[in-house]
């Protein structure tokens, strides 16, 4: 949580949530931009930069790491993927957008 918490003051961060619109509509996290995690997500990388830190979350930690496996795939070179996603970073008391 605190090295996120760091992370995120870097401007060059890319934060992707990569939960349903309809999740994301109901919370998310400051700075985020949603990237619904589907068949066509590699498809969708397109508009990130690989040579700036990528942090992606979902609900729970789940989807996040499969998708953190297709940015290595992809040649990202910093990812980190928020551990119990957006669940535990709300847990943890960290603020939300709602």
């Amino acid at each position: 949580g605190e090295e996120m918490k760091t992370l995120l003051k870097n401007k060059e961060v890319q934060l992707v949530d990569v939960r349903t619109v309809k999740e994301f509509n109901e919370n998310y996290i400051e700075g985020a931009e949603n990237i619904v995690f589907d068949d066509n997500f590699d498809q969708k990388l397109k508009g990130l930069q690989k040579d700036k830190p990528v942090i992606v979350y979902c609900r729970s930690g789940r989807r996040s790491a499969k998708c953190a496996d297709i940015l290595a795939d992809k040649g990202f070179k910093k990812i980190y993927d928020l551990k119990g996603g957006i669940t535990q970073w709300k847990k943890q008391g960290n603020k939300i957008k709602n």
